[in-house]
């Protein structure tokens, strides 16, 4: 098999620098997994400088290569600016689906009886994401509107995605839309989680409305959940999750397309979280989040090297956390590149460990 090639999404302010600190765990030498790199830098500046046409030279290389790690970029708030190269790239590669998983990091409590992981399987196009908006009227009269869709075929590739990811997790898929209000559009979505449950009917499926669900969140009884949603809930549904473990830093965020046959054919990982601006330069921003996206992708890799090399990522991120090797957001007083030092430290001696019991 020839070396896969991963693109390198650079990006902007302490993102890049954690960025950086993924790659280093990413390195050949470390995970023993051949691999070529390729860089864009869609750092603001540059996606301002080239008109965003480094984004879309992006997103076709991924969809050659499949593979993409992505670094935290700046979303201007000016209108006629560059915008988020989040968005496009999910529009340019086709993808469907942004999936985030909450899960517990030792010696981080988290809320009530959460310790099994909640994943929320975000719709990852369409909805109220790219609406056409506009405005009519003055003074008191003007109103608002806004014209959203969704489409059966993502609606049913979401669906789909959540029902194989839920029997392969054993959870439960649980949640959905607020069909009852949206009736015929979001109604469309809720047809779509139906017909799947009844091709997995080994899988246990306990819809409820977008705002039950987030209040039964706080009463879960801790059994692993997988939450589909709309895009814009999702948006929100997902920082909530995160933040039930008890940080966003402990989570990474993956971004799939799949073919007609619900086969994963492009793999964008990042973090979930921003730039921290105030954080730059001082070594001090937690990378866990970075570089379990860096864990996520080799999953995708699909060889027994890569897939035994992201189960020592993940493995050594955590335990270095259990052991007390921690950045201050999580009460240590670890730096950034001490964290990293000591999970490529762990993923070496994990994988030589490994490989000499067969």
């Amino acid at each position: 098999m020839s070396k896969p090639t991963i693109v390198v999404l650079k990006g902007d302010q302490t993102g890049q620098e954690l960025l950086e600190e993924a790659l280093r765990v990413l390195d050949p030498e470390v995970t023993g997994v051949p691999a070529d790199f390729e860089a864009f830098d869609l750092s603001l500046e540059n996606r301002r400088q080239t008109q965003n046409a480094v984004v879309h030279e992006a997103a076709a290389r991924i969809k050659e290569t499949g593979l993409a790690i992505k670094a935290a970029t700046i979303t201007p708030e000016t209108k006629n600016d560059v915008g988020s190269p989040n968005a496009l790239l999910r529009e340019a590669i086709d993808g469907q689906v942004i999936l985030r998983t909450g899960r517990r990091i030792p010696s981080v409590r988290p809320l009530a009886g959460v310790y099994s992981p909640i994943t929320v399987v975000r719709m990852a196009v369409e909805d109220a994401y790219g609406a056409k908006e506009w405005r009519e009227g003055e003074g008191l009269d003007e109103v608002a509107y806004s014209t959203r869709k969704l489409s059966r075929r993502t609606c049913r590739k979401v669906a789909e995605y959540t029902f194989r990811f839920a029997r392969r997790n054993r959870a439960k898929v649980f949640g959905g839309p607020k069909y009852t209000v949206s009736a015929l559009y979001e109604g469309i979505f809720k047809e779509e989680l139906d017909a799947a449950a009844l091709r997995y009917p080994d899988v246990q499926y306990d819809p409820q409305l977008i705002d039950a669900t987030y209040a039964l969140l706080l009463e879960t009884s801790g059994e692993p959940l997988v939450i589909p949603s709309l895009n814009r809930d999702g948006d929100s549904l997902s920082d909530l999750v995160l933040k039930m473990f008890g940080s966003i830093a402990g989570a990474e965020s993956i971004i799939l397309s799949m073919d007609d046959n619900f086969e994963v054919k492009t793999v964008i990982t990042e973090a979930p979280h921003g730039t921290a601006p105030s954080l730059q330069g001082k070594n001090l921003a937690n990378p866990m989040a970075m570089i379990l996206a860096g864990a996520a992708l080799l999953r995708y890799v699909r060889t027994e090297a890569a897939d035994r090399a992201s189960r020592a990522i993940y493995e050594a991120t955590l335990e270095a956390v259990s052991d007390g090797v921690r950045t201050n957001d999580l009460g240590g007083s670890a730096s950034t590149t001490d964290y990293t030092n000591e999970v490529i430290r762990r993923v070496k001696s994990k994988l030589d460990v490994w490989s000499s019991m067969g």
